[in-house]
């Protein structure tokens, strides 16, 4: 199952995308937030048409005790609006921390400030559709 992978930030939405079997995620593409909202989704639309993905996930912003915030609230508000734009179904997965972890990914590679920004949304949606499915891979019974 190919799986689109969406990091719904202020000024950026990370997009990554599973290969074919659903096993390996990959950072493909960023959408700039520019106050369109119906924009950003039509845009997003056109990614899980163009990529033939069967369902999106979108990284819940859990605070760290766990618990739904107002990051959270805002994400599960828009992904309410998101639905009606799209034709697959859309699960949320926690995804604490990931920008943070994309962040020293890309440190560790060298990339200035400005480098890591223009990628810094797309890996932390590739960290978090890769956590979702390496969930699904560990829930799958064994052959």
């Amino acid at each position: 199952m190919r799986a689109l992978g969406l990091d719904l930030g202020s000024k950026r939405i990370g997009v990554a995308i599973s290969d074919s079997d659903g096993r390996v995620a990959t950072p493909i593409d960023t959408v700039h937030r520019l106050g369109d909202l119906q924009r950003e989704h039509r845009a997003i639309n056109d990614l899980v048409l163009e990529w033939e993905a069967e369902i999106v996930i979108v990284g819940m912003p859990l605070s760290l005790d766990g618990s739904i915030g107002p990051a959270a609230k805002g994400v599960l508000k828009e992904i309410d609006r998101l639905g009606a734009a799209l034709q697959v179904p859309i699960e949320t997965y926690d995804e604490r921390l990931t920008t943070v972890t994309a962040n020293r990914s890309l440190m560790e590679q060298n990339l200035g400030a400005a480098e890591r920004r223009k990628v810094v949304d797309r890996v932390a949606a590739a960290i978090l559709l890769q956590g979702w499915l390496d969930k699904q891979l560990a829930a799958e019974p064994p052959e």
